[in-house]
């Protein structure tokens, strides 16, 4: 479904275009037509189409990398993504590469293990403790928490809290209920969005699969309250061993891995940079902008 807008004196306003090969709309009960575009700019008005996608499915934050997200209604999407999202991560001590974080990809088991709690001294929220895969709680900044991964692992672990988070290729991943529908139903196993981790997962029109590919390059529009959080499309999300791990027991089944490879070249979902700010929230009504 789409339709076309036009900026206007800092808003945005929808026409309907008059049938035929010169498209127009009417704007201060002045006409302008398809045409005038370049002379239409010179006075602050812009052409640009929207595309509206679906509603906001689920918001979901990972406070610290690897472990299992948190739902939630609505979060703050701030220049650094999701407040409280993967501020958190697992040195390894022993890595001396440019990527010493410790991820599932190492520790499967990582994914069982539930941030929890509320500290929001440092203005957004961030979790107190950690519920084991045995079900022992630990202070998140504690030594027990500590020794017990460094002990899984065989090599000695700290944690690091960073307040820009601690991310692979972008502060905010999107995903549609439909790529991962077609994923799981081609791999034969049961659909569960939290194999994908992405921060924003969407209901959309279209249900074929992959079409945020299509995506790239453009900016979603989540909502039409101020400020309307926008975040710029900027690449696909290329896909690791992470979507093989059952989120309940970190089994790996290498199915879903290898039918994200042949049906779209390993790509599920995207990656895109915030470029304003302001509440995300499940139900919204998601506008793709092309310029």
């Amino acid at each position: 479904m789409s339709c076309y807008f036009v900026w206007f004196r800092g808003k945005y306003k929808q026409n309907r275009f008059q049938d035929g090969s010169s498209r127009s709309c009417v704007i201060n009960g002045e006409t302008l037509r398809s045409r005038d575009f370049d002379e239409v700019r010179q006075f602050g008005v812009c052409w640009m189409m929207m595309i509206q996608l679906g509603h906001v499915s689920e918001v979901v934050r990972y406070p610290v990398k690897s472990m299992a997200g948190n739902t939630t209604e609505s979060a703050y999407l701030g220049w650094h993504g999701l407040d409280g999202d993967r501020r958190f991560a697992f040195r390894r001590l022993e890595d001396k590469s440019g990527f010493p974080w410790l991820t599932a990809s190492s520790l499967p088991v990582l994914v069982l293990y539930h941030p929890f709690g509320l500290d929001e001294s440092t203005g957004e929220p961030l979790p107190t403790h950690v519920r084991t895969p045995a079900g022992t709680s630990f202070e998140l900044r504690g030594a027990e928490l500590q020794n017990e991964i460094s002990e899984r692992l065989g090599s000695s672990v700290e944690l690091m809290n960073l307040k820009h988070g601690i991310f692979d290729d972008s502060s905010i991943s999107v995903i549609s209920l439909a790529t991962m529908a077609g994923i799981s139903r081609t791999a034969e196993v049961e659909l569960d969005t939290r194999r994908f981790r992405a921060n924003i997962v969407l209901e959309t029109h279209d249900l074929e699969p992959f079409r945020e590919d299509k995506w790239v390059g453009g900016t979603l529009v989540f909502g039409d309250s101020e400020p309307t959080p926008k975040v710029r499309i900027t690449q696909r999300d290329v896909r690791c061993m992470m979507i093989n791990l059952d989120p309940d027991t970190a089994k790996q089944d290498a199915r879903v891995l290898k039918t994200a490879v042949r049906l779209n070249d390993n790509n599920a979902g995207v990656y895109g940079t915030v470029v304003q700010t302001g509440e995300i929230q499940v139900g919204q009504v998601v506008m793709l902008q092309m310029d």
